[in-house]
Order: structure tokens, then sequence, then C-alpha cells
């Protein structure tokens, strides 16, 4: 895999996990009604600053093992089956009529509290990279060591900035976003895309 494929790999991955509905994604509308991008923006900047020091936490504990065989088997099948399950999950979950989102129009002064708490204590978040954002620091490593790694998670952190400030206007401007069907079609395509993935990690952890 070269730079461009992996960087577009990233983007794709990101977007594919971003864009499912998760706690912080219902209360970026929620919030956003109220103050627009600015809810958007705030939580982005919060989910940023705990996200980047969870990646470079693992990225320095994967370091000094990236070029362990058993390391990279583990990863790579762990990081597989986990998109494969979210796959199915994401296409499961865009086949279900959307319910009707709790819109509490009162403003906070805690955004950033919120953004924070709704990144760390996600299990989705969590898991997500433990198994799929572990084997793509791998592959930053062997790309370009810590470097290699920023790389990445700049290709990875525009994406959230990008939705979820959309996500908040579109809220602003009082749009159903999850009874809008483009949205259910595009979650269940990106599931089938994450299936796709895990299939490859699969192949390529197994070396088949």
């Amino acid at each position: 895999m070269d730079l461009l494929n992996f960087a577009a790999t990233v983007i794709i991955l990101t977007a594919s996990g971003a864009l499912a509905p998760g706690p912080l994604f219902f209360v970026t509308i929620s919030h956003g009604i109220k103050t627009g991008t600015k809810t958007g923006i705030t939580f982005s900047i919060a989910h940023s600053i705990i996200e980047f020091t969870l990646v470079m936490l693992l990225a320095l504990g994967l370091l000094t093992v990236a070029n362990e065989p058993t390391i990279k088997l583990v990863v790579g099948i762990t990081g597989g089956a986990a998109l494969i399950i979210f796959g199915t999950m994401q296409i499961r979950n865009s086949m279900k009529e959307s319910e009707e989102t709790s819109t509490d129009k009162k403003t906070t002064r805690n955004l950033f509290l919120i953004g924070f708490a709704l990144t760390g204590l996600n299990p989705y978040f969590i898991i997500w990279w433990l198994t799929i954002g572990a084997n793509l620091i791998l592959i930053s490593l062997e790309f370009a060591g810590l470097g290699g790694v920023i790389f990445m998670y700049i290709c990875h952190v525009w994406v959230d900035y990008a939705w979820l400030t959309l996500v908040a206007g579109f809220a602003k401007k009082g749009a159903k976003i999850l009874r809008l069907k483009w949205y259910r079609v595009m979650i269940a395509v990106f599931g089938a895309i994450l299936i796709y993935f895990g299939l490859s990690f699969l192949s390529n952890a197994l070396g088949l």
C-alpha cells in the first residue's frame, strides 16, 4: 500500500465511523439546534484532544513491537474482525426506521466537558482505536515512524471536524438528518465498505 492509498483508506474508514450515529452525534444535533456550527467545532476540538492523546499513547506502545510478526497477526485479525462486525451493525441499523431525536434547546457552557465525556467514555470509540485504529497505527509506523502516525491522524481528524460541524449546522436549520433516506443509504454503503476492508485486513494478516 503506497502513501496515497493509505491516506484514502484512513479517510474512508474514518468517514464510515464518524457518520455512524453515536452519543456525540446525537448531542451535536441537540445542542446544534441552539448554537449551530459552534457546537460542532467545540465538540470536535474536545474530541480531538482526547483522541490524539490516545493515538500517541498507542503509537508509543506499539513502536517497540511494530515489527513483531505475532503482534501484526493479532492486530490485523482483531482489526479485521472489528471492521466486519461494525460494518454488519451499520447495515442492520440503516434498515431500521430512525427514532425521533431529543432536541433540548437549552444552552450550555460546558460543551468542552460534554465533548470530553462523550469521547473518553464511549466504548465504541475506545474499541475502534484498540482494533481498527491500532492496525492503522502499525501501518503508519512502518511508513514513517511517529511522523507517519501524525500524518495518519491528520487524514483522520479533519473528517470529524467537517462532519460534526455540518451536523450542527443542519440542526440549527431544522434538518432531520436521521430521517433522510440518503443518509440511511449512505450508512449502509459505508457498512459494506467496512466489511470489505475487514476482509482485506484479515487476508493480509493471514497472508492469504
